[in-house]
């Protein structure tokens, strides 16, 4: 555990000390007192982050903290919310933890993601809407973003389109592989991601956080070492190798990565 005063974390995540000790009210923070000191677990830096990023769409806190003590209560016994990552469902917010995609507004749950780790024929959906072989890649990556609240199966064959017309087309396949990996094809959106013709710092990014859903941590902080190569301003990708170092031990390197994360806030803030 790492000592941080309210200025730290106000730096970090942008959140007052009344909002910090409204979450540890709530228990959804645990700090421990040294010194004088409160010391937080990466576990609450992770509450933290994502409290502020669902501060920062809008969320009212007391719709955060609704979401956050369902999630806590749907988890087995001795687990923790160590993985909780935001995505997007349509124009809402939705947080992820592991198998469980909870929509934050209401707190309620969303959708499993049951893993299936056999193989995926990635070509047997083909919807009425694409059809047209004369449509561009960025034709079909138009028509599969319109599909992907209404009919995300529809959405990924479309998106399939646009790759098969266009293999170096990043977006659709960036999108091609959250849509698999959200459905639970773990081993499908890797070979999605892994076929990129040129290296792409958020395809980069996008494969470390499958690869930690595939409990591949090794693989995955390699991911984020690449994604950083390509792009040093992710700062998403410093907070999840700080994460990752920290579940391996390694607090150099966790600070390490925490600190650039840091001065990449203040910078924002500034």
């Amino acid at each position: 555990m790492h000592a941080y005063d309210t200025n730290d974390l106000k730096r970090l995540f942008g959140l007052s000390a009344a909002a910090v000790r409204a979450l540890a009210r709530a228990g959804h923070l645990n700090p421990v007192r040294r010194a004088g000191r409160l010391h937080y677990s990466f576990q609450d830096l992770i509450v933290l982050r994502t409290a502020s990023a669902l501060r920062a769409a809008n969320i009212p806190a007391q719709r955060i903290n609704k979401t956050l003590e369902k999630l806590r209560a749907a988890l087995p016994p001795g687990e923790t919310l160590k993985k909780l990552s935001l995505t997007a469902l349509g124009d809402r917010i939705a947080i992820r933890e592991g198998k469980m995609l909870w929509e934050s507004e209401s707190g309620q749950y969303a959708l499993a993601l049951d893993i299936d780790d056999g193989p995926a024929d990635l070509h047997e959906i083909r919807p009425a809407a694409v059809v047209d072989a004369e449509n561009s890649a960025d034709d079909f990556y138009a028509q599969a973003f319109d599909l992907e609240e209404s009919n995300p199966l529809a959405a990924r064959a479309a998106y399939e389109a646009s790759l098969r017309a266009d293999a170096q087309h990043v977006e659709a396949r960036i999108n091609l592989g959250r849509l698999l990996h959200l459905a639970g094809l773990l081993k499908d959106a890797e070979i999605i991601y892994r076929a990129a013709i040129r290296p792409e710092p958020l395809i980069a990014f996008n494969l470390g956080v499958l690869l930690e859903d595939l409990n591949r941590p090794a693989e995955a902080i390699a991911a984020y070492r690449d994604a950083l190569a390509l792009d040093p301003q992710l700062a998403d990708a410093h907070f999840n190798l700080a994460r990752l170092y920290e579940e391996a031990s390694d607090s150099k390197a966790s600070l390490r990565h925490l600190l650039a994360y840091r001065r990449m806030m203040d910078r924002d803030g500034s």
